[in-house]
Order: structure tokens, then sequence, then C-alpha cells
């Protein structure tokens, strides 16, 4: 099993920053991917980055040259730093990450999220 806990979140005045965390845990081989979702009240939940192992990043159209997604991969963590914060940018933020892990035996692949963390951006 593979445990994903976020921090970082909280209230925040539009044009303002708040990074957030995310550490994996658990019997974990390896992590090909983790990234950043977003879900806002009463709306699906939605892609905001998403980093490789290898450091190849993508993001939502809606937050590039805004947000910044990276990791250490030797902590298993993964990092957003959200700056010029927007109203529209309130949301629960999700991690996600996807890899292998080695037990229960046989090793076999992960898919997790973590249990999400308010972000809210006052005008």
């Amino acid at each position: 099993q593979v445990q994903l806990v976020e921090s970082g979140g909280g209230l925040v005045q539009a044009g303002g920053s708040l990074r957030l965390s995310c550490a994996a845990s658990g019997s974990i081989f390896v992590i090909y991917a983790m990234g950043w979702y977003r879900q806002a009240p009463g709306k699906q939940r939605e892609l905001v980055a998403t980093i490789t192992s290898g450091g190849s990043t993508n993001y939502a159209d809606s937050v590039k040259g805004q947000f910044t997604i990276s990791r250490d991969n030797a902590k298993n963590t993964v990092y957003l730093q959200m700056n010029s914060l927007k109203p529209e940018d309130t949301a629960v933020y999700y991690c996600n990450a996807e890899g292998t892990v080695l037990r229960p035996t046989p090793p076999k692949p992960f898919d997790s999220w973590g249990q999400g963390t308010q972000v809210t951006v006052s005008a």
C-alpha cells in the first residue's frame, strides 16, 4: 500500500502564493509519475500538473506560467509552487502517484491518491 500525505494548503489573498507538498510512503519500488489535480465545488476533478521521474512536466493551460511542479525522487515527494493566485484557483487539491510497489509480493503497479488539501483564494 502507498500512502500520500499532502500539506501546505490554506487561505490566501488574490495575488499571493502557496506551496503544496505531497510525500509518498510505503513499500515503494519506483514512482513513475506524480501529479496534482484539483476539484472546485460543483466541478469535476481536473489535471493541474504532472511530473515524471525523469523530470518531464505537463501543465494545464490554465496554470502555465503561474504554477511550477517539482519533485524530490529521493524523498518520494512532489511539490506545487502556486504564484499569483486567483479566486478561480480555489479548490481541493489532490496529489496522485503512479508506480510499482514491492510488497505484498509479487511487485505490482499502484495508482494512489492523497486525501486532498483545501486552497482558498480570497478576492
